[in-house]
């Protein structure tokens, strides 16, 4: 490669798309992650020298890290660009170390997004690698190395062995623990509320009881079904409408995506796992072939938390409104750069590398899951530049003796941006009505409810209630969520998740002995003094020993703990039939599992079946539950893998009266609906 010029990235997917673009004169290689890191055997801290990390070559990579040194050496000049955030500039720093580059010298490039203009841009300035937030790096990885390294052994000797523990993790398995706790010991409040529905001008419309014409600030409580019919016994089917209240208002349109926002939504909206939506925008970022285009990113850097999007993409956006939809729904350009509390705002919010590239022209060139990702962030991009829904919201007051009856409701007047982007709108459509006219109601009824405590968390509300308390970064959500699925802390069941019993363990653990460190407070804190790291506001190696100095008083303390926290193994009444010995149930990686008490002497395991009473309707064999290896709950064929019958929602046995596929339990915001498993049948009923 006599001289070429050498850029380093890290994927080598984003090495074959820019080497395309910057031709014969450059040669592009991929480090495929870490190069240099600390070691996995142990903690890699020196915390009696001031907590100086120790960094050993990744095992492995070896035969990369000759052919980048060769490489070095036959080039006339090294770009390093591997991402553009801290962990990219970590590594490039420890590629400085490797190939004995002054990490002063000007040789850093960052590509926001990997197509031809903006590579081309980009590698005409280079800069020095960004020392404070490589230190940021530094200290995240010496806080997390301590933790996971100090309190894991303490799990294995206080909860159960092979256990470990993390920072950031411990502090979400807390939040779920907490909810958990809170439902347990939620009690339940009866109350009724008496609705009447109405019929006019072929809309349909319901309207609830309020109040009493004695007391119009206070609403009627209703605590018992007695209550409840001596006011109906006062009810007739006559009601006058006494006000009809209208007012102007807008929704604006939501900005452009975050990780954070793009996760949440993705998950709302394309029922993706968070992991499921941070893989396939690495793709859409990395490089897709689009036809005689070539391999090009499709969207700009997918770990930000910043909603600027360039001006070019603004004209863009505003161009192809017009020509879409017209004149009035084209604003003059949203700016969305206001920088929020914590954020780093060090690139752009995620948005296509050009708005020109409309879904489904591109469509053929992607797989399904790329289809639908790279939709959503092109429209949310293109409908943040367009103009307000407008609405009237409308509030009827109706009379009925002394009683008063209120229906709220919009009227889309102007359906701006959610042209593009949909929103969810609950309040129902109402007719015209005017103040005085008389309805009769096609039926009155009572009915029974029951407080309820707040729900469990869905992958979308625990990433929400991250961001919103300042718990780690919204690029590590993806990984905090894999981490305690795949330690076996919770499990998902329909989209929620629960705490196992081993959960609970490690969480009473970690709070009574840590919980100073394993809480949303002091996490956020951290969060921010990492931030002053990366703006050289304070010294890295302070922040560590300053947390060291009380984390240290906590170990002493969790070492010397009596208290019982062991996860016992259960008997189950059985013996093995390959030793004799009881057999008991066991806490694994993978979930709960029947064992031999004599291991390791004897091996013997069994998986524990969860019986649905259904039968596959390939085979005859049971239907039971299983988990994924993403720790998701699903319904299959025990006779797998000679039978590959699945399904995600749980079995009720019966079958489908108009398809005969099985039908299935289903939630949904609505509370639970029967519906039949085959995708290409509508078959619906909703469960009492």
């Amino acid at each position: 490669m006599a001289n070429k010029k050498l850029v380093v990235v890290e994927s080598p997917t984003k090495a074959k798309t820019i080497q395309k673009m910057l031709g014969s004169g450059y040669k592009v290689v991929a480090t495929i992650g870490h190069l240099r890191d600390l070691p996995k055997s142990k903690i890699g801290v020196d915390i009696e020298n001031d907590f100086e990390p120790k960094y050993i070559n990744v095992r492995g990579k070896a035969n990369v890290i000759n052919a980048l040194k060769k490489d070095y050496k036959n080039s006339t000049k090294i770009y390093l660009a591997t991402d553009p955030d801290r962990e990219g500039e970590a590594i490039s720093w420890h590629l400085c170390y490797l190939l004995g580059i002054d990490p002063k010298e000007k040789n850093r490039v960052k590509f926001q997004e990997i197509t031809k203009d903006y590579i081309k841009s980009a590698i005409k300035k280079p800069e020095s690698i960004d020392l404070n937030l490589v230190n940021a790096q530094q200290a995240r990885r010496v806080l997390d190395r301590i933790v996971g390294y100090s309190i894991s052994p303490l799990l294995w000797k206080k909860v159960k062995s092979g256990l470990s523990a993390g920072r950031v993790q411990s502090v979400a398995l807390r939040l779920i623990y907490e909810r958990e706790e809170e439902i347990r010991k939620f009690e339940p409040q009866e109350y009724w509320t008496i609705h009447a529905d109405f019929l006019k001008d072929d809309i349909e419309f319901s309207s609830e009881l309020q109040y009493s014409q004695n007391d119009k600030k206070n609403k009627i409580e209703i605590k018992t079904e007695q209550e409840a019919k001596n006011i109906l016994e006062k009810l007739n089917k006559n009601f006058v409408v006494d006000s009809v209240k209208q007012q102007k208002k807008s929704r604006k349109p939501y900005a452009p995506f975050t990780t954070s926002t793009l996760q949440q939504e993705a998950y709302k909206k394309l029922y993706f796992q968070t992991s499921r939506t941070m893989r396939i925008a690495q793709q859409l970022y990395e490089g897709v072939s689009i036809g005689s285009e070539g391999s090009v990113g499709l969207i700009t850097y997918m770990r930000t938390d910043s909603t600027r999007i360039s001006q070019s993409c603004v004209d863009d956006c505003i161009e192809i409104i017009k020509e879409l939809y017209g004149e009035k729904y084209a604003t003059k350009g949203y700016d969305y750069s206001k920088k929020k509390k914590g954020s780093q705002d060090a690139h752009e919010g995620i948005r296509p590398s050009s708005v020109k590239r409309r879904p489904n022209e591109i469509k053929k060139y992607l797989t399904e899951d790329q289809y639908k990702l790279y939709k959503l962030i092109w429209e949310r991009t293109v409908a943040s530049q367009m103009k307000d829904a407008l609405y009237l919201s409308t509030s009827v007051d109706l009379i009925n003796g002394d009683y008063i009856f209120r229906t709220n409701g919009n009227i889309i007047t102007f359906d701006g941006f959610s042209r593009v982007y949909s929103i969810t709108n609950n309040d129902s459509e109402l007719p015209e009505l005017t103040k005085d006219e008389s309805l009769d109601a096609k039926a009155i009824d009572k009915k029974q409810h029951f407080t309820k405590p707040k729900p469990r968390y869905t992958e979308a509300s625990l990433v929400k209630t991250l961001e919103e308390d300042g718990i780690g970064r919204p690029s590590t959500y993806a990984s905090i969520i894999s981490s305690i699925l795949s330690r076996n802390y919770v499990e998902l069941k329909e989209k929620k998740f629960y705490i196992t019993e081993i959960g609970e363990k490690v969480c009473e653990f970690v709070v009574k002995y840590f919980d100073s460190i394993i809480n949303e407070k002091f996490t956020a804190e951290m969060e921010s003094e990492l931030d002053n790291i990366a703006d050289d506001t304070v010294e890295w190696k302070k922040v560590i020993r300053e947390f060291y100095s009380g984390f240290e008083q906590n170990l002493e303390k969790a070492k010397n703990a009596q208290d019982k926290f062991k996860v016992e193994d259960k008997p189950i009444g059985r013996k093995c039939p390959n030793c004799g010995k009881e057999l008991v149930i066991k806490h694994g990686r993978n979930g709960k599992f029947i064992g031999c008490s004599g291991f390791p002497d004897c091996k013997y395991t069994e998986t524990i079946v969860k019986d649905t009473n259904v039968k596959c309707p390939k085979c005859g064999s049971r239907i039971i539950e299983k988990v994924s290896k993403r720790g998701k709950v699903f319904y299959g064929c025990e006779n797998y893998p000679n039978c590959d019958f699945a399904l995600w929602d749980k079995p009720t046995g019966e079958k489908c009266p108009e398809c005969g596929s099985l039908l299935v339990h289903r939630k949904n915001r609505n509370g639970e609906a029967i519906l039949c498993s085959n995708e290409n049948c509508d078959y619906k009923k909703l469960e009492k």
